[in-house]
Order: structure tokens, then sequence, then C-alpha cells
């Protein structure tokens, strides 16, 4: 099998808010911004990777969620427990600066783990988990 990686999905509750943390913290590209207001759909993706791409988009726009559902998926949006996702950089500690200057909510400095990696995690605007691994 020829399997790749295309999309992620992350969920967004502020579609101006998460476009600057991926577009201007992040440096990923916009590759589509569309619908209107909190329902955007927004991809970004790594300048260098055009094939790999992050889909933030409107939890609530799902037509095949009940509103108990829409109630949860928020509140675990607001505690940081509904989505992450696992980046790469070669350079950790520029990175960690980068994003933690921009504001930011550091949940872990660059750590080296018992488990053979070095990583850092940020929470994005929304709440996600963003974790941030070295590459050696």
């Amino acid at each position: 099998m020829d399997i790749t990686i295309h999309t992620s999905v992350l969920a967004h509750d502020d579609p101006d808010a998460a476009l600057s943390f991926y577009r201007d913290v992040l440096g990923f590209e916009v590759r589509s911004d569309v619908g209107q207001g909190a329902m955007r759909w927004i991809t970004v993706g790594p300048v260098d990777q055009p094939s790999t791409s992050i889909l933030l988009a409107p939890p609530a726009a799902d037509p095949g969620i009940t509103e108990v559902e829409r109630r949860t998926i928020a509140e675990m949006m607001a505690k940081g427990t509904h989505g992450w996702i696992l980046l790469a950089t070669r350079d950790l500690d520029a990175t960690f600066e980068k994003v933690r200057a921009a504001d930011a909510e550091v949940v872990q400095e660059p750590t080296e783990q018992p488990y053979g990696i070095r990583d850092c995690a940020f929470r994005d605007p929304a709440g996600n988990l963003v974790r941030i691994r070295e590459l050696r």
C-alpha cells in the first residue's frame, strides 16, 4: 500500500485566533479559508510540505452531532482535552521561544523525555494540545 497523511482536523472556536496562531506564530501557510464568521474552515500547512495539511474546523458545524454532544465538545475544548497534534522541528529551543513570546499557553517547557525524545507542549487558542518534538 501507498498511504500518506493528507489532512488532520483540529477544532477551533475562534477562526481569527486559530489563523493567527497557525499562520503567524507557527509559520504555516494558509491553503484555504472558506465560510464566514465563526463558521470558517481554514486549511494550513508547512510551506515546504504542500501535501500535508491541518484543517481547522468549527465543531458546531457537524450536522451529525446532538446539542448535548456540542456542549460536551465545547466543555472539553475549554478544558484543553478535546484535540491534540504532534509536530516536529530541528530547533526546539528557538521554536519554543517564538511560540512562548506569542503568549501561547505553555504546558511543558523543552524536556528530555525518559523514552528518548526532547519535546515541549502548548495549547492553541481553542485549547488543543500542540506538542513539538525535536528532530535529531
